[in-house]
């Protein structure tokens, strides 16, 4: 067996599932699990999480998939345009109740948390005689192992459910097949198991934790450096007199407490540089360091160096982008390919809304809608229905769409120029000055001023479109 075939990429993702299928998928996800780090620390998916900046990250992440709307949709078959699907039997359990134990928040956070850690998320899949979908229940991916069918070459999970349900009985293996299983895999090699992230940067979280025990020895013991007792004779038992030592004035507790030494004992402590002791730095930098391995802006870990009042809202935009999306693509992949049957998939599909997560702050909303309003691609009640406000009625133009800054109706854009243009006919009117009497002399000057103060206030009106 080769390199190319133990990694499981030796054959394309389309070739036929024949019985030698060799790529051995069981090992593809535990490739670099095992071993120490460099720092000497032993790094786990538990041990990560009791670092700070890695629970942040994952509980940030988990949190905002989870309380992202999932719903189901279809194509109603006129390009595009979708709607609800909530006759369907997935609907319900996507959007409110994947099992009678979970809601929808708590179901895909736990799922979110495992492919943070593990980098895949299995649930079991409750099917009835129908084939219809009754429920879903998250499994532990530490658990899971993925081999094939020898004979079929199909994908068979094999879950270790540890239970005391039989005195004797400590584990239980459980074989599920590929239609029983909803998997979605994160990064890997075959495109089958993802890997770890915690695996793939475990010198990385060594070295953070090695730097957290040196900080928490350093405060243990005072902030104060090492030291060394001398003594001009000669010391029977040094272990005991370096016993009292630490019980009389090692920790924190006994800092700056006054020592009484023995006669001719002295005490010289070992200078520590500043710079040594200047470890915050290296804090920071391990700050910098998880949130790029989780892709997460530092300031939604109240890491506020960095951030300002002018990029924060476009840093908040480019993580729901590039750190967001792409779990959620997974997601709904996932679901497609587990969740609804083959016939469903051209008809039906899964989608999160994000819009409540791109919205910017309140100025940048309200010119938003204004220009989507006065062009005519938003009616008011749309706007209504993004900011979760009671709907105008119809009557009322709630529903109608409008154009120009008068936001006249699509229909009546024009209406209003056309009115106020002068009435073309041969007949002399009001607005139209007597030509033949301005021809024919006046022998009262008066009448004559009031003539022309009266076609001077036609004229006037004509111009303010008969106002």
């Amino acid at each position: 067996m080769g390199f190319l075939s133990w990694l499981g990429i030796s054959k394309p993702r389309d070739a036929p599932m024949l019985p030698d299928i060799q790529d051995n998928v069981r090992d593809s996800g535990n490739l670099f699990v095992f071993g120490m780090t460099h720092s000497g620390e032993r790094v786990d998916e538990r041990t990560a999480m009791q670092i700070v900046t890695v629970y942040a990250c994952v509980r940030l992440l988990s949190n905002t998939i989870a309380e992202l709307p999932l719903h189901l949709y279809r194509y109603t078959g006129q390009g595009e345009d979708k709607e609800l699907a909530i006759d369907h039997p997935l609907y319900k359990i996507l959007y409110r109740q994947p099992n009678p134990e979970m809601s929808s928040f708590s179901f895909w956070e736990a799922l979110m948390c495992h492919l943070l850690l593990w980098g895949n998320a299995y649930a079991q899949i409750v099917r009835d005689g129908k084939n219809e979908i009754l429920g879903l229940y998250p499994l532990l991916p530490e658990n899971m192992e993925i081999d094939r069918d020898p004979k079929s070459g199909d994908l068979i999970y094999t879950y270790h459910a540890y239970t005391d349900e039989k005195p004797g009985e400590h584990d239980k293996d459980i074989i599920f097949q590929r239609d029983e299983i909803l998997h979605i895999p994160g990064l890997g090699f075959n495109g089958l198991v993802g890997f770890s992230p915690i695996a793939m940067m475990k010198n990385a979280l060594g070295a953070v934790m090695a730097v957290e025990r040196y900080g928490s020895a350093f405060f243990k013991n005072g902030a104060q450096p090492a030291g060394v007792l001398e003594h001009p004779g000669v010391l029977k038992d040094p272990q005991k007199i370096r016993d009292n030592w630490t019980r009389a004035y090692g920790g924190a507790r006994n800092a700056h407490r006054i020592a009484v030494l023995e006669e001719g004992m002295q005490y010289k402590p070992i200078s520590l540089p500043p710079e040594d002791s200047q470890f915050l730095s290296t804090r920071e930098f391990d700050v910098e360091e998880i949130c790029r391995m989780f892709q997460v802006p530092p300031h939604l870990v109240q890491d506020l160096k960095r951030s300002t009042f002018n990029n924060i809202e476009h840093q908040g935009i480019a993580f729901v982008q590039y750190s967001l999306m792409p779990w959620i693509i997974r997601i709904e992949k996932g679901i497609m390919k587990d969740l609804l049957l083959e016939e469903e998939q051209d008809v039906y599909f899964p989608k999160f809304n994000v819009d409540g997560l791109m919205r910017g702050d309140y100025q940048s909303r309200m010119n938003a809608y204004a220009i989507g309003v006065g062009n005519g691609f938003m009616s008011p009640n749309d706007v209504r229905r993004l900011e979760t406000m009671d709907l105008v009625p119809d009557e009322q133009g709630g529903n109608d769409y409008y154009l120009n800054g008068s936001y006249n109706k699509l229909q009546d854009a024009g209406a209003a120029y056309a009115a106020n243009q002068p009435v073309q006919s041969g007949d002399d009117t009001d607005d139209q000055p007597d030509t033949e009497e301005q021809d024919e002399p006046d022998e009262n000057p008066d009448k004559e001023t009031d003539d022309r103060f009266l076609r001077q206030k036609r004229r006037k009106k004509y111009k303010n479109g008969g106002m």
